[in-house]
C-alpha cells in the first residue's frame, strides 16, 4: 500500500525548532515532486515548500517562508524533511507532506496537484 507518513511534530516554545519528517513506503519518491503543507485551526490547507524530484530544486511558497523553512531531502532514500526554526504560535497547525504523480519543476504549492497525502503531524507552539 502506498502511503506517507509524517513524524517529528510535538509541543515547543517560541522560538524553538522541529526537524519534521516524510517518509514514503509502498511507493518511491524518485520522478515526483514533494509538497510541505500545513493546516491551521480553522483555516484552509496551505503550501509551504516543495521539492522536485530530479535536481533537487526547492521552491517556497511565501518570500518569508524561507526565512524559517527549510525543505531538503534525506540521505536515506524517499525521505523528506522540513526544518523549521524560530517557530511561533502561529505555525500551530497540522503538518503534511504530499507527493506528486509525476516530475514537474518547478513544483507546485497547489494541494490539488499533489494525489498522495499522508496524515500529517501536529505542531503546538506555546508557552
Amino acid at each position: 500500500q502506498s502511503q506517507l507518513v509524517e513524524s517529528g511534530g510535538g509541543s515547543v516554545q517560541p522560538g524553538g525548532s522541529l526537524r519534521l519528517s516524510c517518509a514514503a513506503s509502498g511507493f518511491t519518491l524518485n520522478s515526483r515532486a514533494v509538497g510541505w503543507f500545513r493546516q491551521a485551526p480553522g483555516k484552509e490547507r496551505e503550501g509551504i515548500a516543495c521539492i522536485t524530484s530530479r535536481i533537487d530544486n526547492t521552491y517556497y511558497s511565501q518570500d518569508s517562508m524561507k526565512e524559517r523553512f527549510t525543505i531538503s531531502k534525506g540521505r536515506a532514500k524517499d525521505l523528506v524533511y522540513l526544518d523549521v526554526s524560530s517557530l511561533k504560535p502561529e505555525d500551530t497547525g497540522n503538518y503534511y507532506c504530499a507527493a506528486s504523480n509525476s516530475s514537474f519543476d518547478p513544483c507546485s504549492h497547489s494541494a490539488a496537484d499533489y494525489p498522495y497525502w499522508g496524515r500529517g503531524t501536529p505542531v503546538t507552539v506555546s508557552w
